[in-house]
């Protein structure tokens, strides 16, 4: 009997032939990702410990994103325990270098690797064929002090894609599509794996989109095939893969969908659900506050030719702020270089330093009582991006940036 993409993953971290959905098998890391969002929090774990001490440093990578620069004395309190630990143990460390899940995929992140992240969105990673999965404070610091941790092997659900996405169709209406299909807890700790002729249409940009999205559906992890495309991708960043992963052919999965790309539109997910999703068109008109482009999500530089192309010689409405923040410090130059980010701020757009900004929703760009937010961050709870009684939609980097020029809900085509 074959095994998925996960399983071979799993089977080679724990050094096996084989590994099955339900088996439970003792891994060892390839690398181990954390944040200012509780590396703090780590810090002080570890420190309370016996004898504490760092199984493999060269695998740790500490990166500052969610509130930089530091909004309050607090804050920056926290951002120098994470700077002064990381630099007292020799760990890899970025501040100021973008949002942690962009910066790993662009220097980290190889094919075949199985990685801990402290951040649930961890699983983008799986663009390039790694098991990329978010974990807690103390999951994080066991595996960072042993090098080692237990996984409870998923079942897998497989997405087999087919066609192209029509003109101004996104990816990210694409996997908002599936989460609204199967449901916020449709992929339960499961793997989501994708592949198909489908898959060739797509970029890398939209894959890291695609699996980032895959656990607000409750997956463990998501994967896609690994080609030539992600192969030339992962070259040009300097890297090799660990292994190249293929699903066997009789392997066995939880769920199998067809999905035909051709048949994708644009599409919003009101508040307060990541699943409650609609055709774009079907909010069009609804007064908005304030747009955001950005976050691990939709922040790649092919997101940004996306808003740059539909506002250039507009305006922002008056009516709404939109904040254009970059996804690494990479992209931010390579936009400046493109002259996009002129055609923001010529438009009225606040272009912001590459952070998570309002997707985090404790720092940039909260927004109050009773305002409404349309935004390529990568949820909308309830208070997510500021008050509580606030509301935030979701939609590709095209139908936020139409909207921000209109003043309500609006697609790419309509203004």
């Amino acid at each position: 009997m074959g095994m998925t993409m996960a399983e071979k993953i799993i089977a080679l971290a724990a050094g096996k032939t084989e590994a099955k959905a339900g088996d439970i098998e003792t891994v060892t890391l390839d690398r181990l990702m954390s944040n200012d969002g509780t590396t703090h929090l780590t810090i002080d774990m570890y420190n309370n410990l016996k004898n504490p001490k760092i199984a493999d440093t060269e695998k740790l990578v500490w990166i500052i994103d969610h509130n930089i620069p530091a909004d309050s004395p607090k804050t920056a309190a926290s951002h120098k325990k994470m700077r002064d630990f990381a630099k007292e143990h020799g760990i890899t460390f970025y501040e100021g270098e973008g949002v942690c899940h962009q910066v790993m995929m662009e220097n980290h992140v190889r094919p075949g690797e199985l990685i801990f992240g402290a951040d649930s969105h961890t699983c983008a990673y799986g663009a390039l064929g790694a098991f990329g999965t978010g974990v807690g404070c103390t999951d994080y610091l066991y595996a960072m002090v042993t090098g080692t941790s237990w996984l409870l092997v998923p079942e897998t659900i497989r997405f087999n894609l087919t066609g192209k996405l029509p003109k101004g169709v996104h990816a990210r209406d694409l996997i908002l599509t599936i989460i609204g299909k199967i449901g916020a807890n449709g992929a339960n700790y499961k793997s989501m794996e994708f592949g198909g002729e489908g898959l060739a249409s797509l970029s890398m940009a939209d894959r890291i989109s695609i699996c980032n999205l895959c656990v607000e559906a409750g997956a463990k992890t998501a994967l896609m095939e690994v080609d030539d495309l992600a192969m030339d991708y992962l070259h040009k960043q300097g890297r090799e893969p660990k292994a190249i992963i293929k699903a066997d052919q009789d392997a066995v999965y939880f769920e199998t969908y067809d999905i035909d790309l051709s048949e994708i539109v644009p599409i919003v997910a009101k508040p307060h659900f990541v699943d409650n999703v609609v055709p774009a068109k079907e909010c069009a008109g609804t007064k908005i506050d304030e747009a955001f482009l950005g976050s691990c999500n939709n922040g790649r530089i092919e997101d940004l030719r996306v808003g740059a192309e539909i506002i250039k010689g507009k305006h922002v409405s008056d009516k709404v702020r939109f904040l254009v923040v970059p996804a690494s410090r990479s992209v931010y130059k390579q936009a400046m270089e493109e002259g996009l980010l002129d055609i923001f701020m010529e438009a009225g757009a606040m272009v912001m330093n590459p952070n998570c900004s309002v997707c985090w929703g404790a720092c940039q760009g909260v927004i109050g009582e009773g305002e409404t937010l349309i935004s390529t961050g990568t949820r909308n709870f309830k208070g997510r991006a500021g008050h509580k009684d606030s509301y935030i939609y979701l939609a590709s980097a095209a139908t936020v940036t139409a909207s921000a020029i209109a003043g309500y809900i609006a697609t790419a085509d309509s203004i």
